[in-house]
């Protein structure tokens, strides 16, 4: 008789920060999106989304030099896509939540940049955006600490553009029952 297993949410643990460019006089998705991917070094995973948290273990480790191509890497992605002349900048800032009492870490904000302003304009943006986000958290619980922040502005000179900005998710912790 085979077991069963029963899998909770998986919890990122390990993760990596990157950005890149690409222009194209093809298209956006398979010509600047795909040259930015590739500029920022993950253009052969296959690319999924979330949304703006940090679990409290998470942990930034240095980008893999080799992974499977094809492979799935989930990411939390500042991505702008614009036109020939037009800046493009792309930013994520991410602090931690610590309690206040105990010193230990709570869990992590994340906040996106995906417009059309200077590299400090979207520091600045990214900054109230993630005040913002602290705003509603328990104040006199947690401090919000050891922020960090990622940006990469270009004009492109062909005819579509992309920036982006990653934090790529590349290990789990997994919780396992068995039946």
């Amino acid at each position: 008789m085979m077991k069963k297993v029963v899998v909770g949410n998986r919890i990122p643990y390990e993760f990596f920060t990157v950005c890149g460019v690409g222009e194209s006089d093809i298209s956006t998705h398979a010509g600047s999106f795909h040259l930015a991917l590739a500029d920022a070094g993950i253009e052969c995973y296959n690319i999924v989304n979330y949304s703006s948290i940090l679990p409290r273990v998470a942990t930034e480790v240095v980008k893999p030099g080799k992974y499977v191509h094809g492979s799935v890497l989930e990411t939390i992605m500042a991505r702008v896509d614009g036109v020939k002349g037009q800046r493009l900048t792309a930013g994520i800032e991410y602090g931690w939540l610590v309690n206040s009492n105990s010193g230990k870490r709570y869990g992590g904000l994340v906040v996106e940049y995906m417009e059309h302003g200077t590299e400090q304009e979207a520091k600045m943006t990214l900054d109230v955006m993630l005040n913002e986000l602290y705003d509603v958290t328990d104040k006199k619980k947690f401090t919000l600490m050891d922020r960090r922040t990622i940006v990469k502005s270009f004009v492109p000179e062909k005819k579509y553009g992309t920036a982006l900005v990653a934090l790529g998710f590349v290990s789990y912790i997994l919780n396992v029952k068995l039946l």
